[in-house]
């Protein structure tokens, strides 16, 4: 009998979706990582600005696709945990450095933003040394990084475009971004209100009490 549930227990842990790594959202969550060096190149190479829009255009729609596939189909999968943020944060710090380099935006906002990953940078590298993995992402934090992915095209739209439009893009990229901003320092708060009760929680021998 105990043989039996070794068997059984070895045969869920082989499938246990969390373990997949070829799935739809895994794919798709691949495909937005390849689009960040191609935003790059689009960008400040060629400076092809109407294709670089569109990248980032898709790049930011698709945010929440991946997600929402994955609980959907019922393949959550640790990888997929990864590199959604992963893809997020790539679009996002490219994206600064590359518009900042090209006067799209002051560096006062990049900072602002910069400084928010640096701190959460160093709140996981604490989690870690104490033996925790990296907490979810909090809802307002995917708020955030979707208000500031759809702000960046339409910020570029506003420095490619001329007159109405430009003056239009300009006001609904700004509002979006300055959102974006201050709701991403808010969840970075959330994280780290959250870190520090998981540090301070009494572990046991089986783990968190």
């Amino acid at each position: 009998m105990s043989d039996r549930r070794a068997r059984g227990g070895m045969a869920m842990t082989e499938t246990d979706p969390r373990t997949r790594v070829l799935t739809i959202p895994n794919v798709i969550s691949f495909l937005r990582l390849l689009g960040v060096p191609l935003f790059l190149y689009l960008f400040l190479g060629p400076k092809a600005w109407g294709w670089a829009v569109v990248v980032l255009a898709v790049g930011g729609t698709t945010d929440w696709i991946d997600g929402y596939l994955a609980r959907r189909l019922g393949q959550v999968s640790r990888l997929g945990e990864l590199m959604d943020p992963l893809a997020d944060r790539l679009y996002i710090l490219a994206t600064l450095l590359a518009f900042t380099v090209e006067s799209v935006v002051p560096w006062a906002f990049t900072i602002a933003l910069l400084l928010r990953e640096a701190v959460l940078l160093v709140v996981i590298l604490v989690l870690r040394r104490q033996g925790h993995e990296p907490l979810p992402v909090h809802y307002l934090g995917k708020t955030a990084t979707f208000l500031l992915l759809f702000a960046f095209p339409v910020l570029l739209l506003a420095k490619a475009a001329h007159g109405d439009v430009a003056a239009v893009a300009h006001a609904v990229g700004w509002g979006l971004a300055w959102w974006g901003l201050v709701l991403y320092w808010i969840a970075g708060g959330l994280y780290i209100v959250q870190a520090r009760m998981v540090l301070r929680t009494p572990r046991t021998s089986g783990g968190l009490a």
